[in-house]
Order: structure tokens, then C-alpha cells, then sequence
């Protein structure tokens, strides 16, 4: 298949475009930058000029191809609501080109809110976007699905190699400024986590596969404690690590004291089932352990 891919140089982005490369397929990426364009050339795929912003690179990129796999996001937590915006807009535009033909879409989500008190599962539906989270993915598919668009989608949790952890990265900025690795209580709120070339591996198979209106969890891990992640940056980083109470979350974390507090755990048995996907990339404590940051 000819597939185009959005985020085509970004973390998760380039270990899809070189997994669909090894298994055969051909890949039209997306670039916003002569750098990015090089390192596209580089992997052997075709880079396709535009960004998230521009609806008609988007339009072109999706015309061209005969699946298109979604995975860029602005993670600018300054704007998140605006980026959350482009983000829908984005997806809306690629599922309208699609519209009409069996050419399939993953557009991709993550696994936050989707349960109370236990892990959340393929079969949960996350809440509707809110000024509180107005990430919009999920219900963006959703509509095209309605429309008769072959759309799915992947929901991610925290995905990590030993140079980027999604949101534990910017975790570890606040932890080098503050000179102390801090969690909120017993540290036991859990996040989901899988290693980068395993999320890489279920996109490709969650293509392959591309049964339309279908929920995929890339989900290694069904939790980590905060504690546990807070100790293995305190280790590699040489800092302490401590408690702080609720009230002191905010102050501390900023932004991110929201997400700090949170359970972010799934399960993944039902994606395991269906699509064969078996992780095997080590997990995040080890490589927060032999973290290059």
C-alpha cells in the first residue's frame, strides 16, 4: 500500500514510516521543513510538503495515497485547546478525501479518561471533548465513521524509548529545575506505558488489519506507579525523591499537576487478540534507567 503518514519525523511518526518501509510498503510522509523533507529521503520514503495548518497539503497528501495514518499533534501545552482544534480540523479534512472509497484512516488517541477506578479497555468510550480536555481525536473519527469513512483508531499511553517518554519528558524538565523527583501522595497513581518500535508494530498491523470503526490499545504496560518513575529519573539524574501533598501538586508540577494526579492505565488484551500484537520492547522503568537525558 501507498500510505501517507502525518507526524512522518516526529517520534512515533518515524518508527511507523520505518516499520511500513521493512514490511513493504511504500510511504509518503509528511514534511514541514527541508530537514525533515532529508531525513523522509533518507528512510526511503517520499516526503510530502505541508503541515497540520495547511488543510491542503493535508487534502494532496490523502488523495495520493491509498490509506493514511494520522499520528501528528502540536504538543503545545500553552495552547493545547488550539492545538487540539488543528487537530480535529486536520483529521475531518484527511476522512472527507477518503469518503466514499474503502481506503482506510488510523487517526490515533490516548488512553486517558477512559475508565473510573479500573484500566480502560477497548470498549470504553472516553468522555466528549470539554473545555477541561478538549482533545478531540477519538470523537473526529467517530463522525467520519458515521459517514461511512473506514476509520479506526489507536490509543496510546505513555510511549518511550531511552531519549523521549511522552508526557514523563517534560516530567523530567520540572524534576531538573525543582533539583527533586516528586510524586503526589504514595506516588501509586499508575500510568500506562509500551516502547516506541511496539506502538510502531501495531499501527502497521492495526493498517493491515483496517476493520473500520475498531478501537486499538498500544499498551505494553497496564500501569507504572508515579513513584516508581519518579525513582528511576531520581536515579539517573542523582536527585531526590520525595512526597508532596495534593495541595502542593499544582505549585510543583504546573501544567502537568492535572495529568501528575491522574490513573492513565488500559488493558490491551482485546487488540492482542486481534490483531496478534505481542510487545517486546523493554519496559519504561529500564529505560528510564538507562535514560539519555
Amino acid at each position: 500500500m501507498r500510505v501517507f503518514v502525518t507526524g512522518a519525523t516526529g517520534f512515533i511518526g518515524s518508527a511507523v514510516v520505518k516499520e511500513l518501509l521493512t514490511a513493504g510498503h511504500e510511504v509518503l510522509g509528511l514534511a514541514r521543513s527541508d530537514t525533515g523533507a532529508a531525513s523522509l529521503d533518507a528512510m526511503g520514503a517520499t516526503a510530502h510538503r505541508g503541515s497540520l495548518e495547511d488543510i491542503d497539503s493535508l487534502r494532496r497528501g490523502a488523495a495520493d495515497a491509498d490509506a493514511v495514518i494520522h499520528t501528528a499533534f502540536i504538543h503545545d501545552f500553552s495552547r493545547f485547546a488550539e492545538s487540539c482544534e488543528q487537530d480535529r480540523r486536520a483529521i475531518e479534512t484527511l476522512g472527507a478525501e477518503l469518503e466514499g472509497s474503502a481506503r482506510p484512516l488510523l487517526v490515533t488517541h490516548g488512553v486517558g479518561g477512559l475508565a473510573q477506578g479500573r484500566p480502560g479497555t477497548e470498549n470504553d468510550v472516553p468522555p466528549p471533548p470539554s473545555t477541561a480536555y478538549p482533545r478531540a481525536s477519538e470523537a473526529a473519527a467517530a463522525a467520519l465513521e458515521a459517514r461511512g469513512v473506514h476509520a479506526a483508531v489507536v490509543r496510546l499511553p505513555q510511549v518511550h524509548d531511552t531519549a523521549k517518554q511522552g508526557l514523563i519528558t517534560p516530567l523530567i524538565q520540572i524534576y531538573r529545575e525543582k533539583g527533586v523527583c516528586a510524586y503526589v501522595g504514595e506516588g501509586l497513581q499508575r500510568w500506562a506505558a509500551t516502547h516506541v518500535l511496539d506502538a510502531a508494530h501495531l499501527y502497521r498491523l492495526a493498517l493491515e488489519k483496517a476493520e473500520p470503526g475498531a478501537r486499538y490499545h498500544a499498551v505494553a504496560e497496564e500501569g507504572v506507579s508515579m513513584r516508581a518513575i519518579a525513582e528511576a529519573i531520581g536515579r539517573r539524574l542523582d536527585l531526590p525523591t520525595r512526597s508532596i501533598a495534593v495541595d502542593d501538586a499544582e505549585d510543583f508540577f504546573g501544567w502537568m499537576a492535572m495529568f501528575v494526579g491522574w490513573d492513565l492505565t488500559a488493558t490491551s488484551e482485546k487488540t492482542r487478540e486481534t490483531l496478534g500484537w505481542q510487545p517486546v520492547g523493554p519496559g519504561l522503568v529500564v529505560d528510564l534507567d538507562n535514560g539519555q537525558f
